[in-house]
């Protein structure tokens, strides 16, 4: 804030340096001059106001005010050599005069020279104590230099002397987001609408406050009253477009990116959160255009030009699309951005790795250990650098004491991949043995996180920052880092990339190799590897004996569920197809009219996806499928909305068959299914990604379930609709073999072994 003394009004004073008698004489001689150049000063007429001054000083070229103020024009037109020079004459005429000290500092803190500026708002401050603009610019340079503890004093002090000072309030909640204080800045944002109810900056830092923090309602709230006040904010626009993309509200937030783009169509970091949108949504071409757009904005832009790469896999392909094209298309992508991280670049990449990942490769029944190999050298490239600058190294190997076990997870919680692996490990390992050291890496809490906490020597949560994630673990000294799910979101991936204990581990939250030389051994299980499978990874292969894991029967109560509503009749044969959209490959189709060919009569129930548009594409290209065969695609196939895992445990218990997806299977639903003695048909997949339900069948004795081809898979599903006694036997040797699954500890104990020798 510039310093006008007594309320921003020049001073009429006269120069002190001259003797009183001439001062009177010169300042009367220039008082009417000066007051017009005030005028024109304050009323914006620049030109005028300057030639007044430097009329003034050409006459007297001790006035201070003339030289003072001709200083602070200079620095409002950005010429900030001479606004020094003006400033300095003027303090060298009276160096006790504060609002010079303070924009002397101004000048400085424009030209770069923090700690120079800092000095000279002291200056002002050691003159008059509770001069708010000076503390107010002061803890702006303290803030620019970093010094954030120091700055948020500042403005501290600052509101003790104008508590009801919106500004400053506003001011010292950016200080404390800065310093990482989330619920103070919180706090500060609210004091500042209170005293200033139309602030719609405050409004939109409250938002992206509340957003960090979780509360995404609330943000939106925060957000759509910025825009109230200002509906050309482009920033609340913005932000309120990534709010409701994390509230899963992809129409809404596209519609605000490009309502923010309108506004500022030069803007690379909306193009490129559209993109974003555009990918999650599957639109991918739309996708690669935003992209392109941000980088031909910014080409430095990393992010942008990762994201252009992991965008050429589409989730869901359409009718027609080649998956080799795409392949190709990754692969070329793949091989620029290795060659664009480049010695020079290299240090941007802490920030751009996981932003997105090939997470749909998986999906694709295709040997990918050559492409994610590539990919995972990458990102450990990247990480392992940052790791270095940041003197962020590995501690000594401790040599005594228990094994301290790391687990790195975004999901202890009820969730697919707590309830299939981590769960088991964490409730049965030996605590005596064993020290358990949990990094939670999500926001959400529920019983289960709960239960995690009662099991661990340590747990940690909370939206930390990747050094503060990194440093925690490395506080904790763990002997074994194990991430059950390397790929499913940027932090885990992040710190896989670096090496934060000896021994580090994957498994199959994510199943699929890491590709990351950083990850040692790759936790997997028995019955569900082919042979040769170490082949598959670029980890050791550890495969623990049966399902690899602990299980235990949930118990949930099955809720009823009204097929009619869905304008499905009672009496035709159900055939339940539970994956997402992405599960269901195009070579794959002509499997269900085949099956709807030979019944005659039949339904199969699939599931709408929260991103309706995957589910779209799929409806579409089974309808291209069923059109193909003949078959009148809507008499056969129903999309049912997604249900809460009581009314589908009840829709599997109405059902007659569950057919598992061919290439990526079901682990957790193939469990539901066995829970309500449901038959499974599957087809044993050529990599573990696509065996994970005949793991489960095979364990239980029920070999006969699993196809070894296609043809196959059709005629089973057609067996077990049509032959009732055949498909009452299978239920009956379901329900008779699923206690097998349950309470296996020799995984567990397999586990340990491993643990105990260190890999």
């Amino acid at each position: 804030m510039i310093g006008w003394p007594f309320g921003k009004k020049i001073a009429r004073k006269p120069p002190t340096s001259k003797p009183e008698e001439q001062a009177r004489e010169t300042s009367t001689a220039t008082f009417g001059s000066m007051e017009i150049a005030m005028r024109h000063h304050q009323a914006g007429r620049w030109l005028e106001a300057e030639a007044l001054y430097r009329q003034i000083l050409s006459s007297e070229p001790g006035n201070i005010d003339a030289s003072h103020f001709l200083g602070v024009l200079l620095l409002q037109n950005g010429k900030h050599l001479e606004a020094g020079q003006m400033i300095l004459h003027a303090l060298q005429l009276n160096a006790t005069n504060p609002p010079a000290h303070n924009n002397l500092g101004l000048v400085l803190l424009a030209q770069g020279k923090k700690s120079d500026a800092a000095a000279s708002f002291r200056k002002a401050l050691a003159l008059a104590p509770d001069y708010l603009d000076a503390l107010s610019n002061l803890g702006n340079a303290l803030v620019a230099s970093g010094d954030l503890d120091e700055a948020v004093a500042t403005y501290r002090r600052a509101v003790l002397i104008a508590p009801e000072n919106a500004e400053l309030w506003f001011t010292l909640g950016n200080a404390l987001y800065a310093k990482g204080e989330r619920d103070s800045a919180v706090a500060s944002y609210r004091e500042a609408i209170k005293f200033k109810p139309a602030y719609p900056e405050a409004h939109s830092n409250l938002g992206s406050m509340l957003k960090e923090q979780g509360k995404l309602d609330l943000a939106v709230a925060s957000y759509e009253e910025a825009i109230r006040l200002n509906p050309q904010y482009f920033e609340a626009l913005y932000n309120l477009g990534v709010a409701q993309r994390d509230l899963g509200r992809h129409g809404e937030a596209v519609h605000f990116l490009r309502k923010a783009l309108a506004l500022r169509p030069d803007s690379a970091v909306a193009y490129f959160c559209l993109g974003h949108l555009l990918s999650d949504e599957d639109h991918w071409a739309q996708a690669l255009e935003c992209f392109s757009k941000a980088l031909a904005l910014n080409p430095e832009y990393q992010e942008a030009r990762w994201s252009l790469a992991m965008s050429q896999l589409p989730a869901v392909h359409a009718v027609g699309e080649d998956p080799q094209r795409f392949r190709a298309a990754f692969s070329a992508q793949l091989h620029s951005l290795e060659h664009w991280f480049d010695s020079a670049r290299i240090a941007l990449g802490e920030n751009t790795v996981g932003t997105q990942q090939p997470f749909r490769l998986a999906y694709q029944e295709e040997d990918n250990r050559t492409l994610l190999e590539r990919y995972g050298r990458l990102c450990v490239r990247l990480m392992s650098n940052w790791q270095q600058r940041a003197g962020l190294r590995m501690a000594e190997i401790r040599k005594s004491g228990p094994i301290r076990v790391g687990f790195v997870s975004q999901h202890f919680r009820n969730h697919s991949v707590w309830n299939a692996l981590i769960k088991g490990w964490i409730q049965q390992l030996d605590t005596r043995r064993f020290e358990l050291y949990l990094f939670c890496i999500g926001n959400a809490v529920d019983s289960e996180t709960q239960f995690a906490r009662s099991r661990a020597a340590r747990f940690e949560q909370g939206s930390h920052g990747l050094r503060q994630w990194t440093s925690l673990i490395l506080d904790a000294r763990p002997d074994v880092l194990i991430y059950p799910e390397i790929g499913m979101d940027p932090m885990s991936l992040r710190l896989a990339s670096m090496r934060l204990a000896p021994l580090q581990a994957a498994s199959w939250g994510h199943p699929e190799t890491t590709g990351l030389p950083t990850i040692d051994a790759y936790l997997s299980a028995q019955a569900l590897e082919p042979d040769a499978a170490q082949a598959n990874y670029t980890e050791r292969l550890i495969a623990l004996p049966g399902l690899g894991c602990y299980l235990q029967k949930n118990m949930v109560e099955v809720v009823g569920v009204d097929l009619s509503a869905w304008g499905v009749s009672e009496n035709v044969p159900k055939l339940i197809c539970a994956g997402t959209p992405f599960k269901y490959a195009p070579q794959h189709d002509w499997v269900f009219p085949e099956i709807a060919r030979r019944l005659g009569d039949c339904r199969f129930l699939f599931f709408t996806h929260s991103t309706r548009e995957l589910s779209e594409k799929l409806r579409a290209r089974l309808a291209s499928a069923f059109a193909r065969s003949g078959l009148d695609f809507e008499r056969y196939v129903t999309f049912v909305p997604w249900q809460a895992r009581g009314e589908f445990l009840g829709l599997l218990s109405r059902a007659d068959v569950y057919l598992d997806s061919i290439g990526f299977s079901s682990f957790n639903t193939a469990l539901q299914a066995v829970e309500c003695g449901l038959p499974i048909v599957t087809r044993e997949g050529r990599f573990m990604r696509g065996r994970l339900a005949s793991g489960i069948l095979k364990r239980m004795g029920l070999q006969d379930l699993v196809a070894a081809d296609e043809e196959q898979y059709v005629a089973l599903a057609v067996r077990l609709v049509r032959d009732a006694d055949f498909r009452e036997s299978i239920r009956r040797r379901i329900e008779s073999g699923r206690h097998l699954l349950y309470g296996d500890t020799a995984p567990i104990r397999a586990l340990e072994d491993f643990l105990a020798q260190g890999g």
